[in-house]
């Protein structure tokens, strides 16, 4: 019989085949890695496709018209990720947000979210379920996510003007239907709604107070994120990221805020509202404010391999399991190998030496944002 052939572009990451041990996982087992952080949020990208060219995420001379992206075949199905969403929520998940690439792409999409709109944890609540997007699609599909049990999105936004925001895009989408998304998520009740600018240096860092303005007083919260050196694509240099105390400082000389505590635990973005009580900001600063010591979010990417951190250059390969002979309990076995030996802490040891010792295994590469979303 002919050797079944695999396309190349599967291989694109390094992943191994996780271990399944002899005895399954029990019910409802919590698990803790080696720093005593327990899994609590589990990230979903159903597409490496995205529409936008952002230079900082998909820079339009790598992923140009001859970038071959995954084959539909080797992406999960609906019914594979909410098997695997399943076994997540049976062992301590309780919030689980959508991504991509740009995941309104993915055709039918609301039909998964249908679908794990209806998953409980062991005691009967339903999931935090969200979703992170561009909003170029989002005011058409709104209403059908709401329907379908999206609870609340996410909406990435660079800049207000819109010659600034038509060349971070790199796509000419102009700023006025990302907010026209904005605005149908808020009318549908896709709330609270989230918005994140990615601030880089020299780029746009002159719409930070433009962005604050325009989102003060309303229920969105604006959050800004510090520029980050996922994958190995975005040219990322140090002297492009604007750290988050400079970023709180120019709001706070013109509107002064004053600090919230953190929602939850694990909270990545640190919390300020404005004094006069016109809504609140959050800064995500990853390079300069590392968040590893409470870090309990694991990435699943579109064709199932598990990275246990933004910045990681292996996965593994759930999908063989899922295609495999192999139970539930089996596959939450694995899953409790590999999180119990999770020791990832990268924007702690952002040094040189960090990320000599972390290629000296020959792994390759840090996995791109766009295939396991940020």
């Amino acid at each position: 019989m002919a050797e079944k052939s695999i396309p190349l572009v599967d291989h694109r990451y390094a992943a191994s085949t996780p271990l399944v041990p002899a005895e399954p996982l029990p019910a409802g087992a919590l698990l803790s890695d080696r720093r005593g952080r327990e899994l609590h949020d589990l990230r979903i990208s159903v597409t490496d496709r995205c529409n936008f060219r952002c230079a900082y995420c998909m820079p339009r001379e790598v992923f140009d018209k001859n970038y071959r992206f995954l084959p539909h075949d080797s992406l999960l199905s609906f019914e594979e990720i909410t098997r695997l969403a399943r076994i997540f929520v049976d062992h301590g998940v309780r919030k689980i947000r959508l991504t991509g690439g740009e995941p309104l792409l993915r055709k039918n999409l609301e039909v998964l979210v249908g679908m794990l709109a209806g998953l409980r944890t062991p005691d009967g609540a339903p999931l935090d379920l969200t979703l992170t997007t561009n909003a170029s699609l989002l005011a058409r599909k709104a209403q059908a996510l709401k329907d379908a049990g999206l609870q609340r999105v996410t909406v990435s936004l660079d800049a207000l003007d819109d010659a600034v925001f038509r060349r971070m895009n790199d796509a000419d989408f102009p700023v006025a239907e990302v907010l026209e998304g904005i605005a149908a998520a808020e009318r549908v009740g896709l709330g609270p709604i989230k918005v994140n600018m990615v601030v880089k240096r020299g780029t746009n860092d002159h719409e930070i107070l433009p962005m604050a303005r325009h989102f003060r007083g309303s229920p969105v919260v604006l959050r800004f994120i510090e520029y980050m050196d996922v994958g190995a694509s975005n040219g990322w240099r140090m002297d492009e990221v604007l750290p988050s105390a400079e970023v709180l400082a120019r709001i706070h000389a013109e509107h002064p805020l004053v600090a919230l505590s953190p929602s939850q635990p694990g909270e990545t973005a640190e919390r300020w509202a404005y004094a006069d009580g016109s809504g609140e900001i959050g800064l995500i600063s990853s390079v300069t404010q590392a968040f590893c010591s409470d870090c309990n979010r694991a990435r699943l990417s579109t064709e199932g391999k598990l990275f246990l951190c933004l910045f990681a250059n292996r996965g593994h390969d759930l999908r063989a399991l899922l295609r495999g002979a192999y139970s539930d309990r089996q596959i939450a076995g694995a899953v409790g190998l590999i999180w119990s030996g999770r020791d990832d802490r990268y924007s702690e040891l952002r040094t040189a030496e960090a990320a000599a010792e972390r290629t000296a295994d020959g792994a390759g590469k840090r996995v791109e944002m766009h295939y396991i979303g940020g």
